[in-house]
């Protein structure tokens, strides 16, 4: 009944790690796209308040992972987006709900989204840390999402300040402290062979 956070610098390949550890061990996978979605559901549906507060066993995960990504992470949609619009402080509230349920139904990979602030105290929880050079960020982006240099610099300065204005919403500073994880890997030095390789030696 594990459950696995991956925190990661924006363009280390948190998300590819995290799918791919999720689908060798046959656990679910949740990322932000899902998690988002999630949580504006939540925000505005009674009936998912009641797939999380009265109906255990695996209900809410199935729900998530049927949820189609949004086109972009929630915290990228306009503010004026009043369908969508949640406050930080309330998100947070959204965030610590969902991720919480996930964790006790077990066998979890979740990425990002202050997973390991919300289960830092859960007996079952593995919290690990992706980082890299910078340039090495900016090329994983623009060799795996097909953007240009200059496009891969702005997603990687981008994703950086909008990292930091979610984990003010925690009230937290500490996100790349390295005593918060139970490992942590510097995917400048690692192939994400021989990053899923050290995972599977520390949990199993």
């Amino acid at each position: 009944m594990s459950v696995f956070t991956i925190s990661r610098q924006f363009g280390t390949g948190g998300k590819t790690l995290g799918k791919r550890i999720a689908d060798k061990l046959g656990y679910f996978y949740a990322d932000e796209d899902s998690i988002d979605r999630a949580a504006v559901e939540l925000n505005v549906s009674p009936d998912l308040e009641k797939i999380i507060e009265m109906e255990p066993g695996g209900r809410l995960q199935r729900y998530i992972y049927k949820l189609s990504p949004l086109e972009k992470s929630f915290m990228e949609r306009p503010l004026n987006d009043k369908q969508t619009y949640i406050d930080g402080f309330k998100y947070v509230e959204l965030l610590k709900t969902i991720i919480t349920r996930m964790a006790k139904e077990g066998n979890a990979v979740i990425v990002g989204r202050g997973g390991q602030y919300i289960l830092e105290d859960f007996d079952e929880a593995y919290h690990f840390l992706l980082i890299a050079d910078e340039k090495d960020r900016i090329q994983f982006m623009a060799d795996n999402y097909n953007l240009s240099h200059t496009k891969a610099v702005q997603a990687v300065k981008r994703m950086d300040k909008r990292r930091a204005n979610l984990y003010s919403y925690f009230g937290r500073k500490d996100y790349d402290d390295l005593t918060l994880y139970h490992l942590f890997l510097n995917m400048s030095r690692l192939s994400m062979d021989k990053a899923e390789k050290l995972v599977y030696e520390l949990v199993t």
